[in-house]
């Protein structure tokens, strides 16, 4: 597959565009001309497109107007957690006349025949009610490795900034955390725009582009840190910090439960959505082309409805994932920490929304 950077910038709003349609983000990526005509071709000029992603145009399409389903305030019951995030339009932006959404945690998970799973710690929750199905040391702090890049999208969208912005890699961006490194496909001196960057960082994990998008936002590195915590603080996530912004350093710590408030906030986002759950992308840089994969096999498979994802690996943390997905008509978020190997992280995962799927809706 051939893309240039134009290219990409018109599929990212084709997504957005047509996010009703037949036509499915990846399926946009993969095969710009799956339109209905045999052409993914939109009338849109590049400084359009700019404006869009940054929240200056609004979209005309029917996904973008319909407001998601609110929640109904409601006194919060013994127990529960009440936490008020901000409902988010298809670009990652709040539409002014939009207001708060609350989302209630309640800890009711009484359901019997629960199975086993080999984290050290889970949470499946349903995502519009709040109710808790499942959970297992949902408030102990552990590191959560790359799921910190979820965090790490959410301030990108937040900010507003020049998504078509070309970032250039510097070695900073490949010096690690915490004495540690990863591997990486991409190399020093690479170009790449904000949206492929965030792109990597979602789908790939890659750590250079979640370092890249912390030092280019505005005041550097510290204040992108600065802003993970705040963010964190304003969502009542009281377990959780971050020390910066891939997830290599395992002083970035956080609990189930606080995960389960990060990861419906997160789902809010068209772009961290539809991002973290691109099965498979060619990166054109111009010079090379990098083939990459999903890091979540279930996205990779395609086999459940899977909205939101995001895995994460480094020793201290075991293998983790977050996910926002429909069980049975119902949203739901799952969350696995600690998971001894990949596959045991799967089977868990797999065993959790397969146990939740039979379950009925008490709420």
């Amino acid at each position: 597959m051939k893309n240039s950077k134009k290219s990409f910038m018109h599929v990212l709003v084709a997504s957005m565009m047509f996010s009703l349609s037949s036509v499915s983000f990846a399926e946009l990526v993969i095969n710009p001309s799956s339109g209905s005509d045999g052409q993914a071709t939109l009338s849109w000029s590049s400084e359009q497109a700019d404006q869009f992603l940054n929240g200056d145009l609004e979209s005309t399409s029917a996904s973008a107007q319909a407001a998601p389903e609110s929640y109904v305030a409601e006194p919060t019951p013994p127990g529960s957690t009440k936490i008020t995030t901000t409902v988010r339009s298809s670009n990652g932006v709040a539409p002014a006349s939009t207001a708060p959404k609350t989302v209630r945690i309640l800890d009711t998970s009484a359901y019997s025949n629960q199975p086993s799973v080999n984290a050290r710690a889970a949470l499946v929750m349903d995502a519009q009610t709040g109710e808790v199905l499942y959970s297992k040391n949902t408030n102990v702090a552990l590191p959560i490795a790359s799921v910190t890049k979820v965090m790490t999208a959410v301030v990108t969208s937040d900010a507003r900034l020049n998504m078509s912005e070309q970032i250039t890699l510097q070695s900073i961006d490949f010096a690690g955390a915490a004495g540690k490194n990863s591997s990486s496909t991409l190399r020093v001196g690479d170009k790449l725009n904000r949206a492929e960057a965030l792109l990597f960082a979602l789908m790939k994990s890659e750590n250079p582009a979640a370092a890249a998008l912390a030092r280019t936002y505005p005041g550097g590195k510290n204040a992108f840190v600065a802003a993970m915590n705040a963010k964190a603080r304003e969502l009542g996530m009281h377990s959780t910090r971050f020390t910066e912004a891939t997830g290599l350093d395992p002083r970035n710590v956080s609990s189930a439960r606080d995960l389960g408030i990060l990861v419906s906030t997160a789902s809010q986002y068209g772009l961290i959505r539809q991002f973290s759950t691109t099965p498979t992308y060619d990166f054109n840089l111009g010079y090379r082309v990098l083939k990459s994969n999903n890091t979540n096999a279930l996205v990779r498979n395609g086999g459940w409805n899977i909205n939101l994802s995001k895995t994460g690996y480094i020793n201290e943390a075991g293998r983790c994932v977050v996910m926002h997905t429909t069980l049975n008509n119902r949203p739901a978020v799952v969350v696995l920490l600690g998971a001894d190997t990949s596959q045991a992280r799967t089977n868990d995962a797999t065993r959790l929304m397969s146990w939740a799927s039979q379950l009925p809706k008490r709420i």
